[in-house]
């Protein structure tokens, strides 16, 4: 059997409606990781709908307690077929965010699939179980026309808890390193550029969340009687505020800035559009990094976003000036930035500022990772995908949103290469989520062929990517 062999057995596979059996089966289970008594579905997800349809592809499954948060399992699966040939390593969760069910349009359920033209409705048919559902189709089908061999090793991570920002993840890795030993990791999550052009990631940004604070007083005061007298903390954090992003979007403090928006990089972000499909909001132009194209502010350079602002009572506002004012914001940023020296590089900022009043403290972040583009593994899966699509699949250095890939990029040291299955506009974490059949359907298409290129090329591509490695060190 060839490669197109494989996919059109796949694609037939797809069109006799067995994909949407399965993953309307999948979506009616409430795997939402927010919920706290959601632990018994979590559970029976792995255990009744992952686990079964691996073990009849003949892997070895591990159910491992969380170390972090007990209700979010985790179950890794393993095939070996043989040491000699290479090891894939792939990822996926099933839980899902809150269903928010009474604000689903009516005539939709988050728990039912529904069909209108293009579109499959349900919560998780895009985040994440329809896509991790097309990436188990394709290992299927390359097992079955292979008969019973996929044609190189593989291990599989599936966690419940990726929702409430994968507790216990990176503990696993690090405890179960030789365990998950792999030499390269493919993976889908996240969206594609568009709806209509197939995309490979190489990483993702990465996001730190930080609270300022302004404490002026104990109490608030009357603003006609001390007004002018005493300081606002609300008008002299929105002016803090200004001083670390401008009118204009633009990111002020210089030590959170890239190094590495190189004129390599550059050159793959010149070949793409951002927005412009229907769903998207208007692009705004004259936001952001002077001299960058949306692309570039959007996958090569850093945003510092105001999440929520809070001074005084916004329910009832009182003729009063508030004792203290907050603010929760969010830098998202690439590879080249000096993220963990980020409460000192503000607090040197604001002081410079003359807002030596301004309290910084770190909530939470991540990494941001990036495989080299020029990696051999790159241009196999571009041109994979190029030819059983007929497009040009964009390449994007990273995603602007985060996932978390610094722990299979750092912790196990793998080339990470993500092919999403879903596009901007699918509703993921809102109401009517949905997920495009189309997209499904070339997913399983790339997807099988990738699998079965990897069962015919894989120790060849394993030694270039090592070569180029070695070459780059």
């Amino acid at each position: 059997m060839t490669a197109e062999q494989a996919a059109q057995q796949a694609t037939a596979w797809f069109d006799s409606g067995a994909f949407r059996e399965l993953l309307a089966r999948r979506v009616a289970q409430r795997t939402e990781s927010q919920r706290p008594d959601r632990e018994a579905e979590l559970q029976h997800y792995l255990q009744a709908e992952i686990g079964p349809q691996l073990t009849a592809l003949g892997f070895t499954l591990h159910s491992i307690d969380n170390p972090a948060a007990a209700a979010c399992p985790f179950l890794v699966a393993i095939r070996i077929e043989d040491p000699a040939l290479p090891t894939l390593l792939s990822y996926g969760h099933g839980d899902v965010v809150f269903g928010d069910d009474e604000h689903w349009r009516q005539g939709l359920s988050p728990w039912t699939l529904v069909e209108e033209g293009d579109r499959w409705y349900a919560r998780g048919s895009a985040d994440n179980k329809g896509q991790h559902c097309v990436n188990l189709a394709a290992l299927e089908q390359v097992f079955r026309a292979r008969g019973g061999r996929l044609g190189f090793n593989c291990k599989l991570i599936f966690e419940m808890g990726e929702e409430v920002s994968s507790p216990g993840l990176a503990q696993l890795c690090q405890q179960h390193a030789a365990l998950l030993k792999a030499d390269l990791f493919i993976a889908s999550d996240g969206p594609r550029l568009n709806a209509q052009r197939p995309t490979l990631f190489l990483g993702s940004r990465g996001a730190v969340n930080f609270r300022l604070t302004l404490r002026a007083r104990d109490n608030a005061y009357h603003s006609g009687n001390w007004g002018g007298v005493l300081s606002n903390p609300g008008t002299r954090l929105a002016n803090a505020l200004s001083s670390l992003v401008n009118a204009q979007g633009v990111l002020q403090v210089a030590a959170l800035k890239p190094t590495s928006l190189t004129p390599q990089v550059r050159a793959i972000l010149s070949d793409i559009t951002v927005g412009g499909m229907p769903g998207d909001p208007a692009i705004d132009s004259a936001w952001g990094e002077p001299g960058l194209t949306p692309a570039e502010r959007l996958y090569g350079w850093n945003t510092l976003e105001v999440l929520s602002m809070l001074s005084g009572n916004p329910a009832r506002p009182m003729n009063a000036i508030p004792g203290e004012a907050s603010a929760v914001c969010q830098l998202r940023f690439v590879v080249g930035t000096d993220w963990e020296n980020l409460v000192s590089h503000l607090r040197d900022h604001l002081v410079q500022h003359g807002f030596d009043d301004v309290e910084v403290s770190f909530l939470r972040g991540s990494p941001a990772t990036r495989l080299d583009p020029t990696d051999p593994l790159v241009s196999w899966v571009l041109r994979s995908m190029a030819e059983i699509s007929g497009k040009t699949p964009a390449l994007l250095p990273n995603l602007g949103g985060s996932l978390p890939n610094e722990v299979f990029a750092d912790i196990l040291g793998l080339p990470t290469l993500w092919v999403p299955h879903s596009y901007p506009a699918c509703g993921q974490h809102g109401v009517n989520e949905h997920m495009l059949q189309s997209i499904a359907r070339e997913g399983l298409q790339i997807m099988t062929r990738l699998l079965w290129d990897l069962g015919e090329q894989g120790n060849a591509l394993v030694a270039q990517h090592r070569a180029h490695r070695g070459g780059a060190v």
